[in-house]
């Protein structure tokens, strides 16, 4: 089963308060099983335009992925980083199909 992904392009504009959404968010997502792939770090940009940071958020599977954005608890959450930063969040399905030049098993 294809694993589901939150794909975040951030803007920090208050870092202190940005702060307790970081450490809101940890219950949340421990809670339905989330796991960071990607937390900020070294990127460079290639074509078009982005935030300043970039977050990728795994869980088992797309309706979990869902399920966690729309809980009351992230809702809450949520209202922590709606203050201080400006944010462009994208649910998607990951692929678990055959890979390109890659022979499928017999």
């Amino acid at each position: 089963m294809a694993k589901g992904y939150w794909i975040g392009h951030v803007d920090v504009h208050d870092l202190e308060r940005y702060k307790s959404y970081i450490t809101a968010n940890a219950e949340v997502f421990s809670r339905y099983g989330g796991r960071f792939v990607v937390r900020g770090g070294e990127r460079l940009v290639k074509e078009g335009n982005s935030r300043a940071r970039t977050v990728v958020i795994e869980f088992q599977d797309y309706a979990t992925a869902v399920a966690c954005y729309e809980s009351a608890e992230y809702e809450l959450v949520k209202a922590k980083r709606d203050c201080c930063s400006t944010a462009d969040i994208l649910i998607i399905e990951g692929y678990d199909g055959p890979q390109p030049g890659m022979s499928s098993p017999a």
